[in-house]
């Protein structure tokens, strides 16, 4: 611990830091040091596995650049069941949208199967970004071939007052309308969704470069 926060800190870009602290105000101005997301990476790739097994035994990390840190570690786990139960250490102690979303295990694009009893599990957190984590992963990995009509009824049947789950799923329909308009777009002309989904779905989805203009004045006709 103390060698990566050494090397942290050689790495710190103020003007970067305040930067991301207008990014993060949920984080203290303290937890934030300003290195930047391709350092981290590649920090990342040049731990020794033994430093790298030592530093992913260390939670709760300080620093939100050792939680980034730790997310891409993990992201590199080549055994989905090691690589899984890292996550699930993990996600209780992420505490912001960042670390949430630049969190992506490269291994469960290769193990879908086994991989949807966790996310359905995790979309019942009561925990704000594991929720947040759970959906994020439905929409990079299964509205294409591998879409069902029931992963559009999880998502929908979330009910939260979190900004930043709310937020995630409609992305998430945005994406969907996108992707399967005729089995997402019901949910929108029923109307099934709260008040602040429904318009935030309409409004991502009309920035889209993948909605077509006649979809587009179609939804905006839906608004509510």
């Amino acid at each position: 611990m103390e060698q990566i926060t050494v090397t942290l800190n050689t790495k710190i870009d103020e003007e970067y830091a305040e930067f991301q602290r207008r990014l993060l105000p949920s984080l203290s101005r303290k937890a934030i040091l300003g290195v930047r997301t391709p350092v981290l990476r590649k920090i990342a790739k040049e731990l020794s596995r033994e430093v790298c097994e030592e530093f992913l035994a260390e939670l709760p990390h300080e620093y939100f650049e050792e939680n980034q840190l730790h997310g891409f570690i993990i992201s590199d786990i080549k055994d989905f069941k090691n690589c899984i139960e890292e996550t699930e250490r993990f996600l209780p102690h992420i505490d912001n949208w960042a670390t949430c979303d630049q969190f992506s295990p490269k291994i469960f694009k290769n193990n879908k199967t086994v991989l949807i009893p966790y996310i359905i599990k995790w979309l019942s957190s009561e925990h704000v970004y594991t929720v947040r984590f759970a959906v994020g992963l439905l929409m990079k990995h299964f509205l294409g071939d591998d879409f069902q009509h029931k992963y559009l009824e999880y998502i929908t049947k979330i009910k939260s007052d979190e900004y930043y789950i709310n937020m995630e799923i409609s992305w998430y329909l945005a994406t969907a309308l996108a992707k399967q308009w005729s089995a997402t777009i019901p949910y929108i002309e029923e109307k099934k969704l709260d008040r602040w989904v429904h318009n935030k779905t309409i409004q991502k989805a009309k920035e889209s470069n993948r909605i077509t203009l006649s979809q587009k004045e179609y939804l905006n006709k839906l608004k509510i």
